[in-house]
């Protein structure tokens, strides 16, 4: 029988030292049931067990588990958690792992460390931090992406070949997805960077709304203009950025194909939002953890109108061929940019519209989107707030233009 290496003994016997430290770190009196040493033996124990055979291994792990148990009942009043016992158990489990699997077994104990050690801020982000609503909004999205898109038929199931369930829940999800991590963004920043930071966040859960709600803004408190322009041009780039993910989700072929356009126009826009990027002047009121991350009626009526544009579009080419299908899209975007778009990478993929014409199609969705916008902006800011996002909106588009000329 061949000696043992070496390497899972030192793992084994390092992984047990580093949580052990990290243990009695935690729980410096005597009700702590394990610390430095009891874990290195535990660690050893499950190494050298588990060389021997299975047939050792599992003893040892029943017998820790009774000694764990027996401790637990002494120790239960003064500190009735189980995260010391199953450390402990971990530990042991951990050093069996590291016989064939050091590697794994070490990046293992450093995981079980970092979390042993972050308790008080781990208890802190649960039980102050993140309130009801976001952890309902976490679990909503966690079971979106882990158990109902799995699930959803990978497929088109209509006649015209663009309606495909697993392709639209998957931008449901992103759609959340992105709406959580800005408002995690929001969460972080607060009002620390005025309204400019804050429209870019708001943006992508909805650049309209954003521009209306600056607009109201300034109504509010018309020394806020300079700001609340730079803030809802910034909310028009987060929404711009939006389309990457989007398109590589429908097109992935054709985002190569769109970068110049997509950044002259997220270029001006980012000129545009800079001039109003300033700090806050302490009248936001910052964010509260009250707020849901996500709605999912957003998402769901974004892939309810992705699903009818697609197939309005499907409709109107097979009528009226590439320049029906565009027409579709481009009325789409008077509502929703992302769904429009959506659809003119799916009729890419699917052969309807060339490079060319996908370009082009990109610009009458962006000037279609921008005349939309500027309406909402005059209608709720006034003519001086109106004017100059129109403007700015303008400019972008006339960047995309350029950029197609040029190219």
């Amino acid at each position: 029988m061949e000696g043992m290496p070496l390497l899972p003994l030192a793992t084994a016997l390092g992984l047990g030292l580093l949580i052990g430290a990290v243990t009695e770190r935690g729980h410096p009196g005597p009700q702590t049931i394990a610390g430095l040493r009891t874990h290195a033996l535990a660690a050893l124990c499950g190494a050298v067990a588990l060389w021997l055979h299975l047939a050792a291994f599992v003893p040892v792990l029943v017998l820790l588990g009774v000694f764990v148990a027996m401790s637990y009942r002494q120790s239960q009043h003064e500190d009735p958690g189980l995260t010391s016992e199953i450390a402990l158990v971990l530990t042991c489990l951990l050093g069996g792992l590291a016989v064939g699997l050091p590697e794994l077994a070490a990046g293992l104990g450093v995981v079980v460390a970092v979390l042993l050690y972050a308790k008080a801020p781990l208890h802190r982000i649960t039980r102050d931090l993140v309130s009801e609503a976001e952890l309902q909004d976490g679990l909503i999205l966690l079971a979106s992406a882990l158990v109902i898109l799995p699930l959803v038929p990978d497929r088109t199931l209509d006649p015209w070949g663009v309606f495909n369930p697993s392709l639209l829940w998957t931008l449901v999800v992103l759609v959340m997805a992105i709406s959580t991590l800005g408002h995690i963004a929001l969460r972080l920043v607060g009002n620390h960077w005025g309204l400019a930071v804050a429209g870019f966040f708001a943006g992508y859960v909805s650049s309209t709304a954003a521009v209306a709600g600056f607009g109201q803004r300034v109504r509010e408190t018309p020394a806020l203009l300079p700001q609340a322009v730079g803030a809802a041009l910034l909310a028009n780039l987060a929404s711009l950025s939006l389309l990457v993910p989007i398109l590589l989700t429908v097109a992935p072929d054709l985002v190569p194909q769109l970068r110049t356009e997509l950044a002259a126009a997220g270029g001006v826009l980012l000129a545009g939002g800079a001039l109003g990027l300033r700090r806050g002047s302490g009248t936001e009121p910052p964010p509260t953890a009250g707020r849901r991350m996500f709605r999912v009626s957003h998402a769901l009526i974004f892939a309810a109108v992705v699903t009818t544009v697609m197939i309005a579009a499907a409709i109107l080419n097979a009528w009226l061929g590439p320049r029906g299908a565009l027409l579709g899209a481009t009325i789409a975007a008077l509502a929703e940019l992302q769904a429009a778009a959506a659809t003119v990478g799916q009729l890419h993929s699917g052969a309807v519209f060339d490079t060319g014409q996908a370009r082009w199609a990109l610009v009458a969705l962006l000037g279609a989107s921008a005349l939309s916008k500027t309406i909402v902006a005059v209608a709720s800011g006034g003519r001086a707030y109106g004017l100059r996002v129109g403007l700015g909106l303008a400019l972008m588009v006339a960047a995309a233009v350029t950029a197609v000329l040029l190219t």
